[in-house]
């Protein structure tokens, strides 16, 4: 089942509330700034993912990049023993998130995987637009192993990306060029309610567009910010850039895509996903049904469905 009659009963009363204070902004004119909707984010994810485990050793880098140093954060759950890695890209529409704000999920992410976690604070827009971050994301996959060598970690060199929403736009981004890149090798790639599409021509982008946190108006407004000044015409440029359109062949890491079912983004994981099977990749889908977008960032109204979806990411990436 891809979608549930109602959204879990845990979610009904904070929807309503951001409902009706979304309604009120609205009436009295009050915009959305790129300030504004990353305090935001912070805050509702500072409220709302309380549970933060101690994991054994985190630390702080910098890669190398061409746009100048890209900060990282590393988490090890288990420092005496070689484990693989897992690049970790976060979500916030290419505009907001960053390392710190999702650093209780990427500690859970270390925990349930027993992978070494790579959570990268690329660049954003509209400071930094398209493809300015995508190619911090792309630095730090190619310069990982001697990053992780000078910090003395011990690894496996196996390496996974995992993101949610714009992140998982990001994961998927790199595993495409990694396909012609023989020295970026992807074990697998988990891509949690992800942004795939940039032309938004799917159902579910309309039938949950409205009322469900993520809203079809602010997607776009996400993208305007993201996608500027190019050589290309707008619509040609955001559907290349689309992960959902670019090549997809055999050479694509294996693939978890985990959906949401009142999700806007939800039909263009399902797209991709077909698309995965078509090519003969192996891909394994799992819908939550009475879902929204974002919801790991609400932990503490679905601590369920946060723990199986850990619980799933971590079985994932750990055979």
């Amino acid at each position: 089942m891809l979608k549930a009659d109602h959204p879990n009963a845990g979610l009904a009363g904070w929807l309503d509330g951001l409902n009706r204070l979304v309604a009120e902004q609205a009436a009295r004119g009050v915009a959305a700034t790129p300030a504004s909707v990353r305090d935001s984010m912070a805050a509702m994810t500072r409220n709302l993912v309380t549970r933060s485990p101690a994991l054994p050793w985190v630390g702080d880098a910098t890669v190398p990049a061409d746009g100048g140093p890209v900060p990282v954060r590393l988490y090890d759950p288990a420092p005496e023993t070689r484990k693989p890695v897992c690049l970790f890209f976060h979500g916030g529409g290419h505009l907001a998130g960053s390392v710190a704000v999702y650093d209780p999920i990427c500690r859970k992410l270390a925990e349930a995987s027993g992978r070494l976690v790579v959570s990268v604070d690329y660049r954003l827009a509209p400071e930094h637009p398209y493809p300015r971050g995508l190619e911090d994301c792309l630095a730090v996959a190619r310069h990982l192993w001697p990053l992780l060598e000078a910090e003395g970690r011990r690894v496996e060199r196996r390496l996974s990306l995992a993101g949610d929403s714009g992140g998982g736009t990001l994961a998927a981004t790199v595993s495409a060029v990694a396909q012609d890149d023989p020295d970026l090798t992807i074990e697998r790639q988990v891509l949690i309610y992800p942004s795939l599409d940039y032309t938004l021509d799917h159902p579910s982008v309309e039938e949950n567009g409205h009322g469900y946190l993520l809203e079809t108006p602010r997607i776009r407004w996400y993208f305007d910010h993201y996608f500027q000044d190019g050589p290309a015409p707008d619509a040609e440029r955001r559907r290349a850039a689309s992960p959902l359109y670019m090549t997809i062949s055999e050479r694509l890491p294996e693939t978890l895509v985990i959906t949401a079912g009142f999700c806007p983004l939800r039909d263009e994981g399902l797209a991709y996903v077909k698309r995965l099977e078509a090519a003969g990749v192996p891909v394994r889908h799992v819908p939550f049904a009475d879902m929204i977008h974002a919801y790991l960032n609400l932990e503490d109204l679905v601590p369920e469905a946060c723990a199986e979806t850990y619980r799933v990411v971590g079985e994932f990436l750990a055979r």
